[in-house]
């Protein structure tokens, strides 16, 4: 039976305001599911109700010896016979890209990322539009490029596509929205006083990647394979050698390839043998007897998926609690997180290199960040026709 709390709420969204309730129901918000995580917030001291949450139970151990794999040298039989299947598929039409763009450069001046330049001239949007160009002329065909906003980003990047003169494969979806809470589970509001709206986090992806229908089309015409990576790693570009690699990955039952990346200090989601299956971790899911030095590898949030498992399988996600500062106040926001389908989908690991001109990490979150890998970024671009 609802108590006070969980019936105070239900009224709140009722009575929100027509075009809220409209915004929120275009981008996937579900009532239910939200006044069952508001509920939760009234069960016991806040803390602990996190790490019960968040952790995973049971035994946690590192990867075993290869388990982690790694691509062949440059010049072997077998790095030639990857490449020879990933032009293959590509060719085929089996590949679309789909990339993470919903951000806010916050430590940027607030503009949003995919707009900010990565070199002089070019923004992160205009290098993902180059390397489609680069990519799709030398697979003789569109490869589908998609892009995931948020409210936030949107128009700005919709508008961009639309003055770049983006072709018909290139779309944006929106990823969910939903409101934050109170610490006591009521509607928080701002200063202003109305609700105080956000994005869920990467692991929208599916939902509404789902929602938007592109990958009803693309299966139907024989696509097999998805790449997600963000935005801001431009060292995520396609690389045929790696798409084989998950194209003879998959015959041996594999529906996602994670890339992983030598650790250099970096925190992050590591593969880990957790609840019966090697999954991605972030370390603040692990127990406490763990330690996250025993794996020397960590996530780098590129993916590629079997397009029909990603299109139609069921996936249960956990929505982890966050609390951030909103006007000056504690304010509470569930999240989700992508590398959860490596909990539920079988996956294979692949380490990628991290430097030079072969580097598939180079994130950029600040102007310190920037600086500092802009020379490589420069290098990887040229090389890969983003330039």
């Amino acid at each position: 039976m609802d108590d006070v709390r969980t019936r105070t709420l239900r009224e709140a969204l009722t009575s929100l305001d027509k075009d809220l309730r409209s915004r929120l129901a275009r981008a996937g918000f579900d009532d239910a599911r939200f006044l069952e995580l508001a509920a939760s917030l009234h069960e016991g001291d806040a803390a602990v109700r996190r790490q019960t949450r968040n952790s995973v139970k049971g035994a946690v151990l590192p990867p075993r010896p290869g388990e982690v794999k790694s691509l062949p040298e440059e010049g072997t039989k077998e790095h030639t016979e990857l490449r020879e299947r990933g032009e293959a598929a590509m060719r085929a039409g089996e590949l679309a890209f789909c990339t993470m763009a919903g951000g806010m450069a916050t430590r940027m001046g607030g503009i949003v990322k995919a707009l900010a330049d990565a070199l002089p001239g070019h923004s992160f949007l205009s290098m993902r539009l180059a390397e489609n160009r680069t990519s799709s002329a030398r697979a003789g065909r569109a490869i589908p490029l998609w892009l995931m906003t948020s409210e936030a980003t949107h128009e700005a990047i919709t508008t961009a596509l639309r003055e770049a003169g983006a072709p018909a494969h290139v779309a944006a979806f929106m990823q969910n929205l939903s409101l934050r809470l109170n610490p006591d589970g009521s509607l928080f509001r701002g200063d202003d006083g109305q609700p105080s709206t956000h994005a869920t986090g990467h692991g929208d992806l599916v939902d509404a990647l789902r929602r938007s229908k592109l990958m009803d089309d693309f299966v139907a015409k024989g696509g097999k394979y998805v790449w997600i990576t963000n935005v801001d790693n431009l060292g995520a570009a396609i690389d045929p050698v790696v798409l084989g690699h998950f194209v003879r990955e998959t015959e041996r039952g594999a529906v996602v390839q994670c890339e992983v990346c030598r650790k250099e200090g970096d925190k992050g989601g590591i593969p880990v043998h957790a609840e019966g299956k090697l999954q991605v971790l972030e370390e603040f899911r692990l127990p406490a007897d763990f330690d996250p030095a025993s794996v020397n590898v960590f996530n780098t949030n590129t993916f590629l998926v079997q397009a029909e498992p990603l299109r139609t399988q069921p996936l249960t996600w956990t929505f982890f609690e966050v609390e951030k500062k909103v006007d000056g106040r504690p304010a509470v926001q569930f999240e989700r997180l992508l590398q959860e389908i490596t909990a539920q989908m079988a996956s294979t690991y692949l380490e990628v290199p991290r430097d030079g001109a072969a580097s598939r990490f180079l994130p950029v979150k600040d102007f310190d960040e920037l600086a500092k890998r802009r020379e490589n970024i420069e290098v990887v671009a040229r090389a890969r026709g983003m330039v």
